[in-house]
């Protein structure tokens, strides 16, 4: 399955960079692009709980997914 999600505090080509690096490292996560115009990220996955994984990676590097709470900023 492939998501895209729209995520926060995406500015520039290094968090585009931290963002591939970190999720292509994890498993069942593969085919990882960063759209820095869109501030979005898109990844193919296997299961809800690989998905819900990416989500949970993101936000614990400082990318949470839109309308989830945005700790870097609070």
């Amino acid at each position: 399955m492939r998501a895209k999600l729209h995520i926060q505090n995406l500015k520039c080509g290094g968090g585009k960079a931290t963002i591939i690096n970190r999720l292509s490292s994890t498993k069942h996560l593969t085919g990882v692009d960063v759209d820095l115009n869109e501030e979005t990220v898109s990844f193919d996955y296997d299961t809800h709980h690989d998905l819900d994984k990416a989500k949970h990676i993101l936000s614990i590097i400082g990318y949470p997914i839109i309308g989830s709470e945005n700790k870097q900023f609070m």
